[in-house]
């Protein structure tokens, strides 16, 4: 016999009166939500009530989430910027001393065109490089501090050029072959630079000591007027070099002067720029001392002079 279509309560009042009860629930509620409904269109500020209270009941839960949400991303920020702190540090500190120097080589750039400008009447003239080449060495250990360039007489590379990268003096050309050059440091035990402090009219003596730091001898003594964190720069004595260029900072004080050091480090640059020199003529006079600063021309010669002997033999 086939089964019924359709499965009935049987014949149990409770079962029957429980499906009873679950359908008038059903049918209650459904009534309750259609009235809530029209109610909440014909009244929508009704429930505001109970909305606030619902929403006072669930503050502290998303109070809580948020906390736990934001304390967790500034964990993870905190942790990423820890790692990238180091970097970031050294690229500030870098870019500050960098400005550091900039903004002392524009005063003393400045202080120093007023000087010639009011003494001399010179004008300002632009200095292009004669070469740009890397320096593919450097001594660090000996007391004889050289580099090498990658540049020599084929790019117009001549000894006594001074060697600058971009942040300030390297040294100056010492020795050329034909695609390279030997660099002196301004830290080796032979060289001497006239130098200046960036403010004010403090001369004073770069002296290399053989251990990548410089010696600054003041020309006048007396009180010593440098300080810790001076920038002293190029004065143009000695035509060499002209003035106004960063040279070294001064990191401690003595007597006579102070001990500095560098701006420009050798191992730490790349590529520099090789400059004629600032005044051949002086360059000049000091390599020969016995040449006449003020020749006289033959034109201007007296007539009465006696003639010059035939052989140079027992003149000095």
């Amino acid at each position: 016999m086939a089964p019924p279509s359709s499965r009935r309560s049987g014949f149990s009042k409770r079962a029957q009166f429980s499906v009873f009860a679950a359908y008038l629930l059903a049918g209650a509620g459904a009534l309750l939500g259609l009235g809530l409904l029209m109610l909440s269109l014909w009244q929508p500020a009704a429930f505001a009530p109970l909305r606030g209270v619902a929403s006072d009941a669930v503050a502290p839960v998303g109070q809580a989430t948020a906390t736990a949400r934001s304390g967790q991303q500034s964990l993870f920020g905190g942790i990423a910027g820890y790692f990238r702190a180091g970097s970031q540090n050294a690229a500030l500190r870098e870019e500050m001393e960098l400005a550091r120097i900039r903004l002392a080589e524009a005063d003393a750039i400045k202080a120093e065109n007023l000087r010639l400008k009011a003494l001399l009447g010179l004008s300002d003239k632009e200095v292009k490089p004669v070469a740009v080449a890397r320096l593919v060495g450097s001594t660090a250990t000996s007391g004889r501090r050289f580099a090498y360039l990658g540049a020599g007489r084929t790019n117009g590379v001549a000894a006594g050029m001074p060697v600058l990268s971009d942040r300030g003096v390297i040294g100056r050309v010492l020795e050329t072959g034909r695609n390279s050059a030997r660099v002196l440091l301004l830290t080796d035990s032979e060289s001497v630079l006239p130098v200046r402090r960036a403010t004010g009219d403090v001369v004073a003596f770069a002296e290399g000591r053989g251990d990548g730091m410089l010696r600054v001898r003041l020309v006048n003594l007396g009180i010593n007027p440098l300080k810790v964190g001076d920038l002293m720069v190029t004065s143009g004595a000695g035509g060499y070099y002209r003035p106004g260029v960063a040279v070294a900072i001064i990191a401690k004080i003595t007597p006579d002067g102070g001990i500095a050091r560098l701006v420009a480090e050798p191992s730490a640059t790349g590529f520099v720029a090789v400059e004629p020199v600032y005044q051949p003529e002086a360059v000049s006079a000091l390599a020969d001392p016995r040449a006449p600063l003020d020749p006289v021309p033959a034109a201007d010669a007296p007539a009465t002079a006696p003639a010059a002997p035939a052989s140079n033999e027992g003149r000095e």
